[in-house]
């Protein structure tokens, strides 16, 4: 059994290295920014959220996200 968990272990990094190439999706950056403004949106509506959307943007942008 040693074997087989060793040859585990020895796969994980090349996935990792073939995840790692995969360009970013934008529905996957900046989580943390997408939640908070998703959810001052629903409670608030867009026109209170101004500051949580520019700080959105901004996050995108610095990942190379053209907005």
């Amino acid at each position: 059994m040693s074997s087989l968990s060793a040859a585990s272990v020895e796969a994980s990094p090349a996935i990792e290295s073939t995840e790692q190439k995969k360009p970013l999706k934008p529905c996957c950056a900046c989580p943390e920014t997408k939640k908070a403004r998703d959810a001052c949106i629903i409670e608030k509506g867009e026109e209170c959220c101004t500051g949580l959307i520019e700080a959105h943007k901004e996050c995108m942008r610095a990942l190379g996200f053209k907005i």
